[in-house]
């Protein structure tokens, strides 16, 4: 039987991505970063949608040349329609659609999210596909929740954060460090070479399974105004130790919450997705809590498929296409598209 060969392109904030699966087997996955926003401290919505129009036909050409594939071997288009910047997900909608058109090809729209959740079905060394239903916490710059995923199409969210996502916690606490954006990759860093008890931050007192990491930023804050007001070199005397407190703290929140919803729903297979997932901090206590419990099977994406990238659209674009689940040209791109 003749696998798929699906386009997936993401173009959901800064990075315009494309990549190229047959059947559950990535063949292209190629990405290009938006560095521009890292001299204004955040992600510039003007400035990625021009970057993803300026961008858009050289990255699908890159994937379909390293797939070595034509347009028209396509079996179908996956996009991301939302959620995200509603500039940068028209460019990627209009792109998929426009393509669609002109090669008579079917189209499958994803929900940004649920692509991160479904990114585990990627065929690749060292990545073993979790069994339905499955217990997934997604962790991003935008977004931290619990989900139970009873199949492809079908999923269920049993937690998220009432204000602040968890890489939103990680980036808003290094700029207060003095780290360049994005800086959750940089308090890992350094986290790596300091004591995660050094210092002690406050953690929210949330009911249930949803998550809150403002106040952990407000207890950084003024941890950090205190400290500079008696010693203006604290920051730069001690940066190795408050990063890795912070990341104890916001790994610790995750992790809490977790185990309450495995417990919760008794399910045994967990997945861990989005940006998040990478941090060093959170997978070290993942794997120990897989150590003390056998019984609990966790799975974690290979890292480059943990940030926005095509690959996880064209996995779950894959799985949409068996489910004969496409889009037609009434679809709309969505910044706050619903679940």
């Amino acid at each position: 039987m003749k696998k798929a060969l699906i386009l997936g392109i993401e173009s959901s904030c800064d990075d315009t991505a494309a990549a190229i699966i047959s059947g559950r087997k990535i063949l292209s996955n190629i990405t290009n970063t938006q560095l521009i926003h890292a001299s204004h401290g955040g992600v510039v919505p003007e400035l990625a949608g021009r970057a993803h129009m300026e961008n858009m036909v050289r990255i699908v050409d890159m994937a379909l040349d390293k797939a070595q594939i034509q347009l028209n071997d396509l079996d179908a288009i996956a996009f991301t329609v939302g959620p995200g910047l509603q500039v940068s997900l028209v460019v990627g909608t209009s792109f998929a659609k426009g393509l669609a058109l002109a090669l008579h090809k079917p189209m499958i729209a994803v929900h940004h999210m649920k692509a991160h959740i479904l990114s585990h079905f990627i065929e690749e060394e060292g990545m073993v596909a979790p069994s339905f239903p499955y217990l997934c916490l997604t962790v991003s710059g935008g977004h931290t929740q619990l989900v139970v995923v009873h199949s492809a199409l079908e999923m269920e969210i049993i937690g998220k954060t009432i204000d602040d996502a968890a890489g939103e916690a990680f980036d808003k606490t290094a700029k207060m460090l003095g780290f360049s954006y994005p800086g959750g990759p940089l308090i890992d860093a350094h986290s790596k070479n300091g004591n995660p008890h050094a210092f002690l931050f406050s953690k929210p007192k949330i009911k249930g399974l949803d998550f809150s990491f403002s106040g952990l930023k407000t207890s950084v804050l003024y941890t950090l105004q205190a400290a500079t007001k008696e010693n203006p070199d604290f920051i730069a005397q001690n940066r190795n130790d408050l990063c890795a407190s912070i990341q104890e703290s916001i790994s610790s929140i995750l992790m809490d919450k977790l185990k309450k919803a495995q417990q919760a729903t008794g399910i045994k297979h967990i997945a861990v997705s989005g940006g998040v997932s990478v941090n060093s901090g959170l997978r070290k206590k993942l794997f120990a809590w897989q150590e003390a419990q056998p019984d609990i099977s966790v799975h974690l994406a290979h890292p480059k498929y943990c940030t926005d990238n095509g690959a996880m659209v064209a996995i779950t674009g894959s799985l949409y296409f068996d489910e004969g689940s496409f889009a037609d040209q009434s679809v709309a791109a969505d910044a706050r598209l619903q679940w």
